[in-house]
């Protein structure tokens, strides 16, 4: 016997049931679907993709009465459009909806509290009140990135950070500060007469981000093996977006395995995966993730792969599968916006394709991109799956102490690793032998720097 499989999988946008469920689990999927991107119910339909089919008077009665079921149990009102589709001689029953415009959707009989459900990865849940406050900022187009913080003084931006910026864009003259300026940027908004800064200013320009949003931050962490146990160095970092981008760019690369070759004069360094990749999933986390989520993103270095975790889900009615095509939805467009016009961002849309495309030039493991519960993580194949000796896990140790300041003594070494001022000597012999780093000053001045490329 012939299994008719349905063409589709289940995913965040469709969701199949083999059997007719209760009449309460259909209408808490439906205001799921109608509270995040749409979506589809497909009853008759097994996990597994096989039509099972629902037999014909149970078609007969749900087409002549679940319409009107949703539609008196929900508020506001939701008219789904009901049909059916023939696969041999199996016939299904399809429940549609499209996102809805005046969110969030609830059960009358719950009240928007305990009613309001929304659609997290491939289940239903019943929504927080951090999760309805978002609903009704989408139901009237408002950003989280572009909300006033009342208790933050016009003050928190630093002028001197927007000027350099604005002095220095891409494809734009320069300008000099004022409001008008800022609010063009939606790094200020105007409330009964007062100016306050917006998340989007703080985020892109405050000087002090973290005081006001704590969690707006990457904590970036090396595990030794392929398991998030044994930890072997950690940064936090924070500051401006811009500042973030850098810290964690920095300390990802020094922590990744480099081959050397010499062509001529020149020494030539190549990692071991695409640095645009791991470029590109940097920028999607910082100007794609939902800010509003109390939860810092993560990097985490495993001896097999990079994993980059960011709070928050698509910002909109995408698939997977789109994300090969260009197609993007912008969750943050002022922080997009200025990062393009810094020269981090070259267009919209193609961050993911340039990410997998440079995997296949490398010949590289494919990377992976997850929805989960509300997150998103991207997965990173690495082309060594052996650790790094313990030299060398130092030496990175050692270089990574340049994050912080231009310049470092001996003293700084033998503070950081506890150890005798002879072995942090040899360490630092090591990288000057190997170019990484160079001597300047003399005896009680003795300093050690990055050595230019």
């Amino acid at each position: 016997m012939n299994l008719l499989r349905y063409p589709a999988s289940e995913s965040s946008l469709m969701e199949f049931k083999r059997e007719v469920p209760k009449n309460d689990q259909i209408i808490k999927t439906i205001i799921g679907f109608c509270n995040q991107k749409g979506g589809k119910l497909i009853l008759g339909i097994d996990n597994d993709r096989t039509i099972v089919g629902i037999r014909e008077d149970q078609i007969d009665k749900l087409l002549e009465s679940l319409d009107h079921s949703i539609y008196e149990a929900c508020y506001p009102p939701i008219i789904p459009l009901i049909s059916t589709q023939v696969f041999g001689e199996k016939t299904i029953l399809i429940i549609s909806v499209s996102s809805g415009m005046s969110k969030p959707y609830f059960r009358k009989s719950e009240g928007i509290e305990k009613g309001t459900y929304i659609r997290v990865g491939r289940s239903t849940v019943r929504a927080n009140p951090a999760m309805i406050e978002e609903l009704k900022w989408q139901s009237h187009r408002i950003d989280f990135e572009k909300l006033p913080v009342y208790n933050a003084p016009i003050s928190t931006l630093d002028n001197q950070l927007i000027q350099t910026f604005l002095d220095n864009r891409k494809n734009q003259a320069s300008a000099k500060v004022t409001q008008d300026v800022m609010r063009s940027y939606s790094l200020l908004v105007e409330e009964h007469s007062e100016l306050f800064p917006t998340n989007a200013g703080i985020l892109n320009f405050g000087k002090s981000p973290q005081f006001y949003l704590s969690e707006a931050m990457i904590i970036v962490s090396h595990f030794r093996g392929v398991e998030g146990r044994d930890a072997i160095a950690s940064i936090d970092c924070e500051g401006t977006l811009l500042n973030q981008f850098q810290q964690a760019h920095h300390f990802v690369l020094s922590r990744l395995s480099k081959s050397f070759s010499i062509k001529g004069v020149i020494r030539d360094e190549k990692l071991e995966i695409p640095e645009v990749a791991f470029r590109e999933a940097l920028i999607n986390l910082l100007v794609h993730r939902n800010y509003h989520i109390q939860a810092p993103s993560k990097i985490s270095i495993y001896d097999d792969r990079l994993e980059l975790f960011s709070p928050g889900d698509f910002s909109g009615p995408i698939e997977l599968d789109q994300l090969l095509k260009g197609l993007t939805y912008l969750r943050n467009p002022s922080i997009c916006k200025i990062f393009r016009e810094m020269g981090l961002v070259e267009k919209m849309g193609t961050g993911f394709l340039n990410i997998f495309k440079s995997y296949e030039i490398w010949g590289l493991e494919k990377p992976q991109i997850i929805e989960g519960a509300n997150f998103i993580k991207c997965i990173l194949p690495r082309r060594s799956s052996q650790p790094t000796s313990e030299k060398e896990q130092t030496e990175e140790g050692i270089l990574a102490l340049f994050y912080s300041q231009n310049e470092i003594t001996n003293q700084d070494v033998v503070n950081r690793f506890s150890i005798s001022r002879a072995t942090a000597q040899r360490w630092l012999n090591s990288l000057i032998e190997k170019r990484l780093i160079e001597r300047t000053g003399k005896t009680r001045n003795l300093r050690y720097r990055r050595k230019s490329k």
